[in-house]
C-alpha cells in the first residue's frame, strides 16, 4: 500500500483501505444472477421483460444473456442521463431514474446479438432481476450468498451514498485553486449493478481463490462466467459475464478495470500461470492498468508466450 487514503485526517492507505471499484462491480453482478441460475429460479435466455416489464418491446427478445455481454442494443445511462441534464457528483441518480429513463426509449441501437457495444443499462437491469426474484436487494443478496461465505468482511455493494463506511479511502482529483491542488471527487448515485462495489485489496484476493474453489457458483456458474457470446456473424466477443477476456504476451488473462470519479481499478487474472493483481486508488490519473502488468510481469518474466 502507497499513498494517503483521507487528506483530511492524514490516514494512509492499507490493504484492508476501502475503495470504490467501479465496472470491476460487473462480474459479483453477473455471478449473483449465476447464483439464481443455479437454483432454477432465472434463465440466461429469458427476456428481460419477463422480470423487468418496464423495459419496452423492441419487438425483438432482449435476454438476459444479451445484457451481461453487451449485445443488446441497450442504451448506456450515463450517456442517456447526460443528454437529460444529469450533473454528475451534484445530481443524486437512483436505481429508478434509471429504469425511468430506459422505459422512455423507443428503440435500440442494434438488433440484439449483433454486435458488442459497452452499456451499463444492461447490467443495472440485471441487478434489478436479482432483486425481484430474490426479494431482496442486491446489497442483502450478494453479502449473504456471496461476502459472507468468502469472507469478504469489508465488501458491499454501496446503495446508499450517504451510508458510512468504515476506512474507506477517499478519492481525488486535481484542482489548482485546493489544498494540495486537489479536490474530493466522490460519486453520489445509488446506483447498484454496473458499478458501486466497495472492497479491499485482500477481500480481492478472496474472490480471486473463488475462481479456483468455486465455493460460491460452483464450477458451471465459473465456466459460465468465462464464456465468450458468438455475434450473429460468428465473430465471439472478449467478453464473458462481467469479465473481459484477452492475452497479454500470449498469456491468457481473465479481468476487468474501473472508473467513478476520481476512483480507478484494475483486477487481472493470469489463470494459467495461477498470477492475480488488483490495483485500487484514489486519482484518476494513477493508471491502475499499466501498474498491474508491471507487478505482473516482474512474477512472469519467464513464463513462454502460448
Amino acid at each position: 500500500a502507497y499513498g494517503m487514503a483521507n487528506l483530511e485526517h492524514g490516514i494512509p492507505i492499507t490493504p484492508h483501505s476501502v475503495f470504490r471499484v467501479g465496472s470491476i462491480t460487473k462480474q459479483f453482478t453477473a455471478m449473483a444472477v449465476e447464483l439464481l441460475v443455479n437454483e432454477g429460479k432465472v434463465s440466461w435466455d429469458a427476456d428481460v421483460r419477463t422480470y423487468v416489464p418496464e423495459v419496452p418491446d423492441f419487438g425483438t427478445p432482449l435476454t438476459l444473456r444479451h445484457l451481461v455481454h453487451h449485445v443488446s442494443g441497450i442504451r448506456d445511462q450515463w450517456n442517456l442521463l447526460g443528454m437529460a441534464g444529469w450533473r454528475w457528483e451534484a445530481d443524486v441518480v437512483t436505481q429508478g431514474d434509471v429504469l425511468d429513463i430506459t422505459s422512455r426509449q423507443t428503440a435500440l441501437n442494434f438488433p440484439p446479438g449483433e454486435r458488442y457495444l459497452y452499456s451499463n443499462t444492461g447490467f443495472t437491469l440485471l441487478a434489478v432481476v436479482v432483486e425481484r426474484v430474490s426479494g431482496q436487494t442486491l446489497r442483502e443478496f450478494a453479502h449473504e450468498r456471496m461476502f459472507v461465505p468468502l469472507g469478504m468482511d469489508a465488501t458491499h455493494f454501496h446503495d446508499d451514498h450517504e451510508m458510512i463506511v468504515r476506512n474507506r479511502a477517499w478519492a481525488y482529483a486535481p484542482d489548482p485553486e485546493g489544498l494540495f491542488g486537489l479536490k474530493g471527487s466522490i460519486p453520489d448515485f445509488d446506483v447498484v449493478g454496473a458499478t458501486s462495489l466497495f472492497t479491499t485489496a485482500h477481500d480481492l484476493a478472496a474472490w480471486d481463490r473463488n475462481f479456483v474453489t468455486g465455493r460460491v457458483g460452483g464450477p458451471g456458474a465459473l465456466e459460465r462466467m468465462q464464456q465468450r457470446f458468438v455475434l450473429s456473424s460468428g465473430d465471439s466477443t472478449a467478453y464473458g459475464h462481467g469479465l473481459t477476456l484477452g492475452a497479454h504476451r500470449g498469456l491468457r488473462t481473465v479481468g476487468h478495470s474501473g472508473s467513478d470519479a476520481g476512483y480507478r481499478a484494475q483486477f487481472l487474472r493470469f489463470p494459467d500461470q495461477g498470477v492475480s493483481v488488483a490495483v485500487l486508488c484514489n486519482f484518476p490519473a494513477a493508471n491502475p492498468g499499466a501498474r498491474a502488468l508491471r507487478v505482473a510481469e516482474a512474477y512472469l518474466e519467464d513464463a513462454k508466450e502460448a
